[in-house]
């Protein structure tokens, strides 16, 4: 019987979870200054995110998604992408979102319950976040293939979790941008855990990333801990996508050192030795180990570096906190250019049930 077609896998890697390099290193991270200016952001979004968990916490903010673990992966994401493509986040990709302006005030507002927090200023052509697991990825191919017939140079990237990466929709995107040639990227932000499911309960693929052959994309999985690998990698299929080579499917492996969300409590499934597996393995230390070598990073710079995210931080927290909640009616307003004529009973009742109130 002779072979219809072979495939394989390849994974990249520039730095260890000890900061020891591996591989020869990209040009852009030859000099080591673009790796500390990612390496800032990165902690620019955990101080983000410890206090947007302790706004839940005390009640002033809603049911919120962590980030934490992820840093390395949103922050690359974001710094390869340039401002004209298109970005279409899941709904914990901040660290993606900041890089391409989006405000935290923003994402506070969404998570707050106020629907503003999607109408960012910048970038106006992104996709809001987006709940519904791996609608995203559609969208971003639809977008994708908007690029094409107008023959314009730019890409859509989307991203996924390890559990959205089995929905239909994930795989239907994946199939029509094969199919069309299109500029997309699928990131697939694999962090061990699709809620309490865990990977190996997910599915029999070998890796994630050999999900895209199916449709005729080029795949690759990447240590999604090592920024300079994210960067590399997403900035090699951005080109190619930009070029008209096609798309790409990138698994990116990390790990959620904390709960799915606010609304969650992981503990009741998984142990604690493997998350403290997880926290040997996160996205600072490597890094960090990495530039004090090189003589560009100390504790000294990280605590200075520290008290300013934090300033910008409660800056960004108290604008979203002043701002003033919407009246009633906004919920309807907004809906419809002519609202039908249920909406316009509800908005009515409404009304009238607060004026009760008043």
């Amino acid at each position: 019987m002779s072979t219809a077609a072979q495939f394989s896998i390849e994974y990249l890697q520039y730095l260890d979870a000890e900061g020891k390099e591996v591989a020869p290193l990209p040009a852009f991270a030859a000099d080591g200054s673009a790796v500390l200016a990612l390496f800032k952001q990165m902690l620019m979004v955990r101080s983000f995110d410890a206090k947007s968990v302790a706004l839940q916490r005390t009640g002033k903010l809603g049911t919120y998604a962590s980030c934490l673990g992820h840093e390395a992966t949103h922050i690359g994401i974001g710094a390869a992408m340039r401002p004209e493509d298109v970005f279409a986040p899941s709904y914990r990709e901040y660290g993606a979102q900041f890089m391409r302006g989006v405000r935290q005030r923003d994402v506070l507002m969404y998570w707050g319950g106020d629907e503003r927090g999607s109408d960012y200023q910048i970038p106006r052509h992104d996709y809001p976040w987006c709940v519904p697991i791996g609608t995203q990825c559609l969208h971003a191919a639809g977008a994708a293939l908007a690029f094409k017939l107008r023959n314009e140079p730019r890409v859509a990237v989307a991203c996924v979790g390890d559990g959205g990466s089995s929905k239909t929709d994930t795989y239907a995107a994946i199939n029509s941008a094969g199919a069309y040639d299109l500029p997309f990227v699928l990131c697939i932000i694999n962090n061990q855990w699709a809620i309490s499911v865990p990977r190996s309960a997910q599915t029999g693929a070998q890796t994630l990333a050999q999900k895209g052959i199916a449709g005729g994309l080029h795949c690759l999985q990447v240590d999604g801990n090592d920024i300079i690998a994210v960067y590399e990698a997403v900035s090699r299929a951005l080109e190619r996508a930009r070029s008209g080579t096609g798309g790409t499917v990138l698994e990116l492996v990390t790990y959620r050192l904390g709960d799915h969300t606010t609304a969650d409590d992981a503990r009741r499934y998984r142990g604690e030795d493997e998350v403290k597996a997880g926290w040997l393995r996160e996205p600072f230390i490597r890094v960090r180990t990495w530039l004090t070598v090189k003589g560009l990073w100390s504790e000294a710079q990280e605590a200075a570096w520290k008290a300013e995210c934090d300033a910008h931080v409660d800056a960004e927290v108290n604008a979203y906190l002043e701002t003033r909640t919407q009246p009633l009616e906004a919920m309807f307003d907004y809906l419809y250019a002519e609202a039908p004529h249920d909406i316009a009973a509800q908005r009515a009742e409404a009304l009238a049930w607060e004026a009760r109130r008043a």
